[in-house]
């Protein structure tokens, strides 16, 4: 069994008082136990704070190369973390696949952003111009590192992912990281920073590490602090309205719920391989990581007639999964992550069942594959059917984390399958499946506003379309309402967050020369 510990003032260091066992999901085999009873939050974020120095002194190149090691070391140790998450995260091979290399890939997304803004510290925002006659008067725009550090609060589904990603943008726009993983599912996280200390070469306070409680963290934040969110909307809105947020505006991201959507246009062919590609991506994100994952898709629309089609074609591919222990093979759904997730799943379908009906599946029914499991969180996928869809049904308020997806019917015109779609509250992301030039055009324009990101599935991207659940570095994650009102990634853009914009006026041949990327 691990202890799980922290790595505080360039320290690792162990708290006291009662821990928090982590377990295998599919056995319950304890795997580790943490507590961060009695460490000292505030002097923990005051140390990377003043070591930050080091870090923003460094360029964007520089910093690059940082982000590049940390990639490389956690490629190196792939085989080592893909264990780790199968054991305590519950995932497959191939999801925990997913998450460390995503973890990877996107450090090195960042590395490489990094060795294209070279040797600046500083970044000009669009170009100066002329405020006042006679030439000299000038003005214009640039971004600088904040000074204080970046908090990052992340999910229990992607403890790789979510660990690595914040900190590329944080740790290349100059600022200090102090992340603080979900306990239940953090010895990946655990490790990969392990692995960065004895591996990366990161400067002093560059990255810090909470294991368990974040304690009273919050309330040392600072003007010049950021604190970043991924979780449920109700964690959010606390975080946000927190008296150090309040009192001092500390910069807050908060990436939430998302009852992400799926259409399918009238043009689509039942049988078509552009439908197929929907299924596909429907049963994917039902059962990868067991639908605990913030873009997975919630809702299916279909046009009014064509219902019974899509739902036969998907009761076959869901009856071809495989739910068990994860470690296995021939599995291809693992458990829910913890117990209160399993119990939050089961609650949440029984809201679905005000407006829908099961028509795939049970919340209590499942015989999962693999010795010792039968205390595990297991369920099986469930698929509802919601026939006559309506914007106040559960299935637009409340997303079931968990394996669950609801099909309704639209009546085939963008106006509808869009009213329908918006009725989520704002969304991560929604993908629209047509060739149909027009139909696409009006749906993405009604439902843009609505999104971080609308994806666009035509037959021509059949065999090369990425998963639309992807969060890409080169495009913003985030989303409005919902979603929780935040943005991260988007390549360059994703730096925004931890700099600030500050206008620079006076003598044009000052301001130029401070105006150019050094």
């Amino acid at each position: 069994m691990t202890t799980i510990d922290s790595y505080l003032e360039g320290e690792w260091c162990v708290g006291r008082g009662k821990k928090t066992a982590l377990v295998n999901p599919a056995t319950l085999q304890v795997l580790g136990e943490v507590s961060s009873e009695g460490l000292d939050m505030g002097a923990a974020i005051e140390f990377a704070r003043d070591r930050g120095a080091g870090l923003r002194a460094m360029s964007f190149a520089r910093r690059g190369e940082i982000l590049g090691a940390m990639s490389r070391a956690i490629h190196a140790h792939r085989d080592e973390l893909i264990r780790l998450a199968v054991a305590n995260g519950g995932n497959t091979q191939k999801d925990a696949r997913l998450d460390i290399d995503g973890a990877s890939g996107t450090l090195a997304a960042y590395a490489d952003l990094g060795a294209l803004l070279g040797d600046a510290h500083v970044l000009p925002d669009g170009e100066g111009a002329l405020i006042g006659p006679g030439g000299r008067l000038f003005g214009g725009h640039v971004w600088v590192a904040r000074q204080g550090a970046a908090v990052h609060v992340n999910s229990f589904d992607f403890p790789a992912w979510g660990l690595a990603e914040k900190a590329a943008v944080a740790l290349l726009a100059g600022v200090p990281v102090v992340s603080k993983p979900a306990t239940r599912t953090a010895l990946v996280a655990h490790r990969m920073m392990k692995i960065f200390v004895e591996e990366a070469a990161c400067p002093p306070g560059a990255l810090s590490f909470i294991a368990g409680s974040a304690g009273d963290l919050l309330d040392h934040l600072l003007g010049q602090d950021m604190l970043a969110f991924t979780g449920s909307g109700d964690t959010g809105w606390l975080l946000r309205g927190g008296r150090s947020a309040l009192a001092h505006s500390v910069r807050v991201n908060v990436a939430a719920d998302s009852l992400n959507a799926a259409v399918q246009g009238p043009d689509v062919q039942d049988g078509s391989d552009l439908q197929s590609l929907l299924l596909d991506d429907v049963v994917r994100d039902m059962t990868q990581k067991a639908g605990q994952k913030c873009t997975a898709i919630r809702r299916v629309y279909v046009p009014k007639g064509r219902e019974d089609d899509a739902l036969e074609r998907l009761r076959e591919r869901l009856a071809a999964v495989k739910v068990g222990n994860p470690a296995l093979a021939e599995v291809t759904m693992g458990p829910l992550a913890t117990s209160e997730q399993l119990t939050d799943v089961r609650r949440g379908v029984l809201r679905l069942q005000t407006s829908g009906q099961i028509v795939f599946g049970s919340t209590s029914q499942v015989a999962p594959i693999g010795d010792g499991v039968s205390r595990g969180f297991f369920m099986s996928p469930v698929l509802l059917f919601n026939a006559a869809p309506e914007p106040t049904d559960a299935a637009h308020t409340r997303e079931v984390f968990g394996p669950v997806a609801t099909i309704m019917p639209y009546d085939g015109s963008a106006a509808h399958a869009a009213f329908l779609v918006r009725a989520g509250g704002g969304g991560l992301v929604s993908t629209v499946y047509s060739d149909d030039r027009a139909f696409v055009r009006d749906l993405v324009r009604r439902i843009a506003p609505f999104h971080g990101r609308v994806t666009v599935s035509s037959s021509g991207l059949v065999g090369q379309a990425l998963p639309p659940g992807t969060a890409l570095p080169q495009l913003i994650h985030g989303g409005p309402g919902r979603a929780g009102g935040g943005e991260e990634l988007g390549g360059r853009r994703g730096l925004a967050f931890y700099m600030q914009r500050v206008a620079l006026q006076g003598d044009r041949s000052f301001i130029e020369g401070l105006l150019r990327s050094e």
